[in-house]
């Protein structure tokens, strides 16, 4: 599998009437996140519907905070999840080129969202030594997500290697 290709911003045009041959992403070699994605034409794809965490504990009533943990728990959680899918699919989280993320604000923080903890997660799973990928990202700020313990939700976009 080949890794994608960070280019500076903006990313490289292909030639008038010619499709990318490669996914590249683009945006400043500083930041943890791409501003964005070219993806090649007649490229596979596999895009999940919003995923949610487990429980972290089972056995922890519904509506505590042990039962799902917090927003890094959680998203942590989600993102183990999206890589079984994708593994499923015959793809890795190096594949993953966008990733969405919904949170809502956290009682346990004061009832603010807590982008440090998903930004945390985040950081685990991509732009590392061993996924070097920087997906392009939105985090969104909700009022409620389906389940009132659920703290985020979060889509990805992959794209098969050629």
């Amino acid at each position: 599998m080949s890794v994608p290709v960070f280019a500076q911003a903006p990313a490289p045009a292909p030639a008038p009437g010619k499709a990318p041959e490669q996914v590249t992403f683009y945006g400043s070699p500083n930041s943890n996140i791409s501003s964005g994605v070219v993806i090649p034409a007649n490229r596979a794809v596999v895009w999940t519907s919003g995923t949610t965490p487990s429980p972290a504990n089972p056995q922890a009533p519904a509506g505590s905070r042990e039962r799902f943990g917090d927003t890094k728990t959680q998203a942590s959680s989600i993102l183990k999840t999206l890589a079984q899918q994708l593994e499923r699919q015959g793809l890795t989280m190096k594949d993953v080129v966008y990733v969405r993320a919904y949170l809502v604000p956290d009682p346990g923080k004061g009832n603010k969202i807590d982008t440090d903890g998903w930004n945390t997660a985040y950081n685990e799973v991509f732009n590392t030594a061993v996924n070097p990928t920087k997906t392009a990202r939105s985090t969104v700020g909700v009022t409620a997500l389906v389940n009132a313990d659920w703290l985020i939700e979060i889509e990805a976009f992959a794209v098969f290697p050629k």
